[in-house]
């Protein structure tokens, strides 16, 4: 058993579908306030913050599992967007390229601590821009880093794919299971 600190149904999901047992109980951390322009940099220092806000206030009576994913495109850090408009220039900026989405992830007990940073590398095709107006117009984009869903929007336009899609997703199960069967 462990406690998933975010709010993410998305690796809430990834957990469920590996059956690993959890607890979800997020925690407040303003990665808004980072001024990492590196994004392997951003993506582990959001993760270090979110696990030091949750050990303060659920402690490791419970091992503790965060993560934070970011997406880069163009060598530049596609955050979650604001609104319609941000969610349309983000989406562009990703059409016909080669996209990198990094999930660092943070596993904490009393005992052992395991940090992970992988990254998975997409080329899209160009993106429809019916398809994309629609996709901006649902709102599924919202609270995604880089608006970007692998498993939805973006699966029809990938013609390439290096990596795990948990990573993807938001949390690299592949890399995650081997260090909770040891512990």
């Amino acid at each position: 058993m462990l406690i998933l600190g975010s709010g993410s149904a998305t690796r809430a999901k990834l957990l469920e579908r590996a059956g690993i047992p959890f607890a979800q109980k997020p925690c407040d951390f303003d990665e808004e306030a980072l001024r990492y322009e590196v994004p392997a940099h951003f993506v582990y220092h959001a993760t270090m913050g979110k696990l030091e806000a949750c050990k303060g206030r659920l402690g490791l009576k419970t091992p503790l599992l965060v993560a934070d994913t970011v997406v880069t495109a163009h060598g530049k850090i596609l955050r979650k967007a604001r609104d319609e408009a941000d969610a349309r220039r983000i989406l562009t900026a990703q059409s016909g390229s080669v996209v990198t989405i990094l999930t660092c992830m943070a596993y904490a007990s009393k005992h052992k601590t395991f940090i992970d940073l992988s990254a998975t590398h997409y080329r899209f095709a160009p993106f429809d821009e019916a398809a994309l107006e629609a996709y901006v117009k649902s709102g599924e984009w919202q609270g995604k880093a880089g608006a970007c869903m692998v498993e939805g929007f973006c699966k029809p336009y990938i013609l390439e794919v290096r990596g795990y899609e948990s990573c993807a997703m938001g949390l690299t199960i592949e890399r995650l299971r081997p260090w909770l069967e040891a512990a």
